[in-house]
């Protein structure tokens, strides 16, 4: 980090590790990244860390009046009803980073929700799409970190395997873009070029297409809504293989209607739904759980929550009981 700092110039970095902090004489923890991010000199704060550690200082960010690129989903996730107003209070743009919502994001522009009818998110399938749920009692780590389009980390790739990112991503679409569960849908689309739809009330669709290629959608977050011009390689339909979709399998993959029975239990069920799946998917990731495991365990756990009003202590201990239920469950304790 030290060194591509000195290389782009940058002047101020912090560490949430403060031991590690220490040893390299920069700031450290929570108070020195809220600093960072509420810094006068900031006009923008992309949050992109795995899991809610990042809603603290998205929230003083965005109370800061930073706009906010947002590649971390599970920031709304867990609290898309506290923060989402709080955007709107400040007046301040949140754009996001993930290719979906990027997609949706840039059709939008122009309309307002009263005119959609539905937001159909793509998901590629991961590496077991086709697959029954015999045959994936048996799935190794190796297996399911092999996923067939994205070069992605661990954490992410798993919940790609699950379906459980996609899950995740419907959530984040019914706060970023103020629109009910029930009308927010997703499809396979094995090719990852259609990177989602819209549907409208005249029952129109738009559509954003492009390579599966990161660059393009973190470049139109930090910059929207202008275009400058790019090296990226424009998609070409005649250089594309065929385009297909094809229906979830929810009886192999039922992480979508899992994540449709949080926010429909509503209040700090969905906070409880992505701390169950951390912890789910990182023991997989550890040889401490099956691959099945994942989803049964994250339903029990949705289940067995009773939900409270959403607040920040609200939401950091229905994190804190997941968490420690998702644990007594997999008997990782």
């Amino acid at each position: 980090m030290k060194a591509q700092a000195d290389q782009f110039g940058i002047p101020k970095v912090a560490l949430m590790d403060e031991a590690l902090a220490a040893q390299h004489e920069v700031p450290g923890g929570m108070g020195a990244v809220v600093d960072l991010v509420t810094a006068p000199e900031v006009d923008l704060v992309v949050v992109a860390v795995a899991g809610v550690i990042g809603l603290v200082p998205t929230l003083a960010a965005i109370r800061a009046g930073k706009d906010i690129a947002l590649a971390s989903k599970e920031i709304l996730v867990a609290a898309g009803e506290v923060v989402m107003p709080l955007v709107r209070t400040h007046g301040v743009r949140m754009t996001p980073i993930d290719s979906e919502h990027s997609a949706v994001y840039q059709c939008l522009q122009g309309y307002t929700p009263e005119q959609v009818s539905k937001i159909v998110l793509t998901a590629s399938g991961g590496p077991f799409r086709g697959r029954t749920r015999h045959d994936l009692e048996q799935v190794t780590v190796q297996q399911a970190l092999d996923h067939p389009t994205w070069k992605m980390g661990g954490k992410i790739t798993v919940d790609s395997a699950t379906l459980m990112n996609k899950a995740l991503e419907t959530i984040e679409a019914r706060w970023l873009f103020d629109t009910p569960i029930d009308r927010v849908d997703a499809v396979v689309h094995p090719q990852s070029i259609v990177h989602s739809f819209v549907e409208f009330t005249d029952g129109s669709y738009l559509a954003q297409l492009g390579w599966p290629d990161m660059r393009l959608p973190i470049q139109y977050a930090l910059l929207a809504p202008e275009r400058p011009a790019s090296d990226l390689r424009p998609w070409n339909p005649l250089e594309s293989s065929p385009l297909t979709f094809e229906a979830v399998d929810h009886a192999t993959f039922p992480a979508l209607q899992i994540a449709r029975k949080a926010v429909e239990k509503g209040g700090t069920t969905p906070s409880a739904f992505n701390a169950a799946n951390e912890v789910a998917a990182n023991a997989f990731l550890q040889g401490r759980c099956g691959f099945l495991q994942i989803a049964d365990t994250v339903s029990q756990v949705t289940e067995e929550h009773r939900p409270s009003d959403v607040s920040f202590e609200a939401v950091q201990e229905a994190d804190d009981w997941a968490r420690g239920t998702t644990r007594q469950i997999l008997r990782l304790e």
